[in-house]
């Protein structure tokens, strides 16, 4: 594994070099800051690079982006202090494959590092619960959004019929509520069910309720 570190602390950068030589990582260079991490990425071609976040000039984030719009195969982990949901989200939106801490113990961190060349993402304990619950609430919101511009192309009509039937009433009730055949409301309902995308009566009261179109 070619690595390259990047962190503005020159200490933390020395440790880590050592550390990483110690059990046979090849360290192929090092950087200060996000600027400095583009150009050792074009120069020295590094398979993954271990990247802080708060640097001066051009921060682990900003960086991130560059490298992978410019190399999209190096990978890049955060090694951070920061634990804040804002830097780990963006990290992973900016093209990060990990978030490690820097306060994982030594044998933590080499486990955790040496699972991504089996495929695994290299993530701190308890980071993993947090991104599948950001982005599972993030995919939830786009569907309910898109569920709600699909209602907006029901006519009054149909949310009139829609209403009735989510209150329970059967197809002849709510046709002699509304002054309607029964075969009308059957009509009115196979329609909704074929714009909703959806199979049958008791999905289109579902959705209705789910989206607000109806109260229970």
């Amino acid at each position: 594994m070619r690595v390259l570190l990047v962190d503005d602390h020159p200490l933390f950068l020395d440790g880590l070099q050592n550390l990483l030589t110690a059990r046979r990582v090849q360290v192929v260079g090092t950087a200060k800051d996000g600027w400095e991490a583009l150009e050792k990425a074009r120069c020295l071609h590094p398979e993954v690079i271990l990247m802080d976040i708060q640097m001066p000039g051009c921060d682990g984030l900003a960086a991130t982006r560059l490298i992978k719009a410019e190399m999209p195969d190096i990978k890049i982990v955060m090694l951070t202090m920061s634990s804040d949901d804002d830097d780990l989200f963006e990290a992973i939106r900016s093209g990060a494959c990990g978030y490690l801490v820097k306060t994982l113990d030594t044998e933590e961190f080499f486990r955790r590092l040496m699972e991504m060349e089996q495929g695994e993402v290299p993530l701190s304990p308890g980071l993993a619960a947090r991104i599948l619950q950001q982005f599972g609430q993030q995919a939830s919101a786009v569907r309910v959004h898109e569920e709600r511009q699909q209602s907006e192309s029901l006519t009054s009509r149909e949310l009139e019929v829609l209403t009735l039937v989510a209150q329970g009433l059967t197809y002849k009730e709510v046709g002699a509520k509304l002054y309607l055949s029964e075969r009308t409301i059957k009509y009115h309902m196979s329609e909704m069910i074929a714009r909703l995308q959806l199979e049958n009566r008791a999905q289109v009261i579902e959705y209705a309720r789910r989206t607000g179109l109806v109260k229970t």
